[in-house]
């Protein structure tokens, strides 16, 4: 069975039965036969559909709950249509455009052009921690340019997958053309060894990311990886540093800390360093950890107890290591060290022997270390096997970019962190993985581009 274990209370919230490899190979079969029929479709009209699913899926009013019961993200924050809307508008909008022939010649002589032709059938796998959101990344731009769809969702968000798979046939979408598998990850690896896919776009960890290409290698299908992060922050002197504290707290402790993009790893400089801890103190000092699905919940438990376990025995070894901890526990009751409910934590006197400042934590702790330039905050930041986001604070926006340039990042922020701007594309470098979503770019690596030579 597919189980999701319930981080609230631990108990099974929903199972479903593994579609076999037969039956799999079935549906993306049927898949890639209602392709081109799609493909031939006006694209305005893939659009409007396109959009009208997005639209089905964001007046779902249960989903809001349905996460909170899956994944644990309080309720009060209200799920991710906001950004899923976002996301999904703007790849509509710069569609047509970035789609359109380029014309190289059109004379008495000949006409030269090349055409975006969509890839076929494109595999979707996606995580738990923002299923929607990081779903609608390649589900938009894939169908609006073309291809058929393929969706395998994380276990624990196994309703995400049925849910948007209703809305987008709710929206027009040809049934045969949205798959929404559910199977093992043994099946999973069968269909992309068979060569049931044209492209692959995968969400989560390292090593899963290695079971993909590997299974993928020899089958000549694109992947996309994008395999999470180790994301630091830096603080210059010249930072407003209410605001830095702010957003950068914020970036790390949001979602219980399950962000690919989230703060794990903050470098202050050294005029700033007290001040800043303090107040980060104190913001973390106000939140309540709780059961998500009560208002009053600012901190929800992680997605399961195994992932929490993770987190305690960094801190844990950071600690015996010579780290400070600065939150007390005791403000946590909901906290008994044996649940998915992990009380939030901020360590000082942290260095880059600790697995804490080098692996991903994935959970609501960040470590914070003093600097006394931009050179020793630019060897820190790249001190890290992912490069998936970097967050600079300054009021000098020069600096921010000639310390970007230095970084070995997919993204840099200037005075925000933990956002995906869908008009900017979003990729990584090292351990993070390869391709790129949203933005043209995304479009690009979801089509293939065909030339015509037409010699009058």
């Amino acid at each position: 069975m597919l189980t999701c274990i319930s981080p609230i209370d631990g108990s099974v919230y929903v199972s479903r039965d593994p579609q076999d490899l037969d039956e799999a190979l079935a549906a993306v079969s049927a898949a890639r036969a209602a392709q081109p029929g799609w493909a031939a479709r006006d694209l305005a009209e893939r659009v409007a559909i396109v959009n009208a699913g997005v639209a089905a899926l964001c007046a779902n009013g249960a989903l809001v709950d349905e996460l909170a019961h899956q994944m644990g993200r309080p309720v009060r924050y209200g799920g991710e249509m906001g950004g899923v809307k976002e996301r999904a508008d703007h790849m509509a909008a710069i569609a047509a455009e970035t789609l359109a022939p380029t014309e190289v010649e059109r004379s008495n002589a000949a006409r030269r052009l090349i055409k975006r032709t969509p890839l076929g059938v494109v595999l979707a796998i996606a995580p738990w921690n923002y299923p929607y959101l990081t779903a609608i990344n390649t589900i938009v731009p894939a169908l609006i340019a073309g291809n058929a769809l393929v969706l395998k969702h994380a276990t624990q968000t196994i309703l995400a997958g049925e849910r948007l798979r209703e809305a987008f046939l709710a929206g027009g979408v040809p049934e045969a053309l949205f798959v929404n598998l559910q199977v093992t990850h043994d099946t999973i690896d069968g269909l992309i060894r068979a060569k049931a896919f044209d492209f692959i776009n995968f969400t989560g960890s390292v090593a899963a990311g290695r079971t993909i290409e590997r299974s993928a290698a020899g089958t000549f299908a694109g992947v996309s990886l994008e395999l999470g992060g180790k994301d630091p922050g830096y603080v210059r002197a010249d930072a407003d540093l209410d605001r830095a504290v702010d957003g950068l707290i914020d970036g790390a402790m949001f979602n219980t800390g399950q962000c690919c993009c989230g703060i794990e790893r903050i470098y202050v400089a050294e005029p700033l360093f007290e001040a800043f801890v303090d107040k980060a103190r104190a913001i973390v000092e106000g939140y309540v950890l709780g059961n998500p699905l009560h208002q009053a919940t600012t901190l929800g438990p992680m997605a399961h107890k195994r992932l929490a376990d993770v987190v305690r025995d960094q801190v844990i070894q950071a600690v015996t290591a010579g780290a400070e901890p600065l939150i007390d526990p005791a403000l946590f009751p909901a906290d008994d060290g044996t649940t998915a409910y992990l009380a939030p934590q901020i360590l000082v006197n942290v260095d880059h022997d600790m697995a804490l400042m080098r692996e991903e934590n994935f959970g609501p702790v960040v470590g914070i270390m003093k600097v006394s330039s931009d050179d020793e905050a630019v060897a820190l930041m790249n001190d890290s096997a992912y490069g998936l986001t970097a967050s600079i604070w300054t009021g000098d926006t020069d600096a921010a970019e000639a310390i970007g340039d230095r970084l070995e990042t997919g993204t840099v922020f200037m005075n925000r962190c933990d956002y995906l701007d869908p008009a900017l594309c979003w990729t990584g470098c090292k351990d993070t993985g390869r391709g790129a979503s949203l933005s043209t770019l995304g479009y690009h690596s979801l089509t293939r581009p065909k030339s015509f030579h037409l010699k009058t």
